[in-house]
């Protein structure tokens, strides 16, 4: 069988980026067991209400659901339990450190194969404000109508 190579990305957290201004991101490897990864193969995982801690010097990953291997026995494992995060150790000092900062938080943002290896990326976060979703979403629209105008003045000009 060929090594795998690339990156496949199983499940996606785009209500994070929404929720939460991203302080910054990393790279973790999952502890999983057989019946997770061939379930995670087959493109089914959600980070919807996921979150990781720091729990007596290691990470965890809570409440990421990947759902029963449906052609897996007694040997099948439970849809939303917690998994050990693959992470070094300075990174994880650096986390305790940042994470006494009252309102941060880590969440999962990307569930993906690196390599034929399961990882997940997470993201210290700070939760954004009612008026910082809106005023986020007003900045976006206004990009995307400038843009339109643009391109609308280009192929106006070419013409």
């Amino acid at each position: 069988m060929a090594k795998e190579t690339g990156r496949k990305l199983i499940a996606q957290n785009k209500k994070a980026r929404h929720d939460y201004l991203i302080l910054d991101t990393y790279e973790c490897g999952l502890v999983l067991t057989g019946t997770e990864v061939k379930s995670l193969r087959q493109g089914r995982a959600s980070l919807v209400d996921g979150f990781a801690q720091i729990d007596g010097g290691e990470a965890w990953l809570h409440n990421v659901h990947i759902p029963e291997y449906a052609q897996g026995t007694w040997t099948n494992h439970s849809a939303r339990r917690k998994r050990k995060l693959l992470m070094h150790r300075a990174e994880i000092d650096k986390l305790i450190g940042k994470l006494q900062e009252t309102g941060l938080t880590l969440v999962p943002l990307q569930l993906y194969f690196k390599e034929g290896r399961a990882k997940v990326e997470i993201a210290l976060a700070r939760g954004k404000k009612e008026y910082d979703k809106r005023q986020a979403l007003r900045e976006r629209q206004d990009r995307r109508e400038a843009e339109r105008v643009m391109s609308a003045v280009r192929r106006r000009q070419r013409a």
